[in-house]
């Protein structure tokens, strides 16, 4: 009987009524805390000196604790060790994208043989290695991956290679701090499910602040408390595992081209979100307004700007995942091309384009869809997305783009614009033009 798969799922909880200010003072104070563990790891770890101790992190713990930090903030260890690796992981993925970047720049940097090029990514490749280089320490490494160090370096010049590392991290190095605390995670010890309700502990020994929930669900898992001030308000968000569905009907290979105007184009033509452009206008006008009448009067209070703006993004959110919900049950995807979306750029034409791009909820569209990928076992692949528009799917040739449609001058071919894009993202993923690549949870045994 084949093993069940599951994937992550971020779930959502809420208060039933505001809480009482007493009450959130106390769940801000755990937060702030929180926040302050945290800008005490990232001061002390996140440097180039600190890169050994990252991996596991429990060098990290044992010196936070050692510090004597917890004891001068009074702060429940529950919290306090949460708060630490939270921060890790942070600085983690820092170090994670500034290898990105670094590997990037190297890749177009025109003054590197190969030879020089590898010997960079083989530093890249090991934190010890690496974290000797930035520190300028000449050490013996044992193993035979450090063998094959050796023989690279006696190849390239290695003091000059090095050199161009640490520039390299000195330039794209960001130093990461946290500013706002307004949540914290929570471990099970931390709080108690009983009463309708939520009880979650402060830091006064033996106390917790109970907050009546909209449902009557139970988790045990480490949960994250976020915290709204102003309105008196939490979000309590919880991952759970969520079964992944593996749909025999699902066999078809789909292209698809994301818009502002229309959510989501497939390469046979077939549109999804048609009202999405409409509800994105009235929500920015509606910002474009507010934020008017704010710069006119700034000491007037904002709690019901807020209360509104959630409101209307909570409206964009639900149809977008109506529609993506749709798009998988009519389309019957195995295998879904997409291209890899373009960093957002201002437009530097009028503002009202700018403010239209700046609420475009791109980022919410390719993550909603990449759930509901692994939820379904479908194959979700980006594609190269360079000039993807201005090609003609039938020919490969370069064709005009006017008013939404696409036409071809070599052989005649006319389409709607996006249709067009989305037929060149299935023929490139089909090509083996990819870029990522997330699979189902378990690939079907061969």
């Amino acid at each position: 009987m084949p093993q069940e798969e599951y994937v992550v799922k971020i779930v959502s909880q809420y208060n039933v009524e505001p809480l009482a200010k007493e009450d959130m003072d106390r769940l801000l104070e755990v937060a702030k805390d929180y926040c302050a563990v945290k800008n005490e790891v990232f001061d002390r770890y996140s440097g180039i000196r600190s890169l050994g101790k990252l991996y596991p992190g429990y060098t990290v713990q044992n010196e936070m604790t050692q510090s004597g930090f917890r004891q001068r903030l009074d702060m429940p260890a529950v919290y306090f060790y949460l708060a630490i690796f939270d921060a890790l992981g942070e600085i983690k993925s820092e170090w994670t994208r500034l290898k990105k970047q670094i590997r990037h720049n190297l890749n177009r940097n025109e003054s590197f043989c190969a030879e020089d090029k590898h010997y960079l990514r083989f530093v890249l490749k090991s934190d010890s290695l690496l974290e000797a280089v930035l520190n300028g320490r000449e050490e013996e490494f044992a193993g035979d991956f450090f063998k094959s160090y050796e023989a690279l370096r006696e190849k390239v010049d290695a003091k000059k290679l090095n050199s161009y590392l640490c520039r390299q991290v000195r330039r794209n190095h960001r130093t990461l701090r946290s500013r706002e605390a307004d949540g914290f995670a929570a471990a099970e010890r931390a709080y108690r499910y009983a009463d309708h309700g939520i009880y979650i502990s402060t830091k006064k020994k033996r106390s917790r602040v109970f907050v009546p929930l909209t449902d009557n669900n139970c988790y045990k898992r480490q949960i994250y408390v976020k915290l709204h001030p102003q309105e008196c308000d939490l979000e309590i968000r919880i991952p759970v595992d969520v079964k992944v569905n593996r749909h025999e009907d699902y066999t078809n290979e789909v292209g698809i081209a994301l818009g502002m105007e229309t959510m989501l184009t497939t390469d046979q033509g077939h549109v999804y979100g048609r009202q999405l452009g409409e509800k994105q206008t009235v929500y920015t006008e509606w910002i474009r307004q507010q934020n008017q009448a704010h710069r006119q009067n700034p000491d007037k209070g904002r709690k019901k700007y807020a209360l509104r703006k959630n409101r209307y993004t909570e409206v964009i959110h639900s149809y977008i995942n109506q529609e993506l919900n749709l798009f998988l049950t009519r389309e019957k995807p195995k295998t879904i091309y997409m291209t890899k979306l373009p960093a957002p750029s201002r437009h530097g034409g009028s503002k009202a384009v700018n403010g239209a791009v700046s609420m475009w909820q791109r980022g919410f569209i390719r993550d909603r869809l990449r759930q509901k990928c692994a939820e379904h076992a479908v194959q979700l692949v980006e594609v190269l997305g360079k000039d993807i528009s201005r090609t003609c799917s039938r020919c490969g040739k370069e064709g005009k783009k006017r008013a939404g449609q696409f036409t071809c001058d070599s052989c005649g071919f006319c389409a709607d614009e996006k249709k067009n894009t989305a037929a060149n993202a299935r023929k490139r993923g089909q090509d083996g033009q990819r870029l990522n690549e997330s699979w189902p949870a378990q690939k079907d045994a061969e």
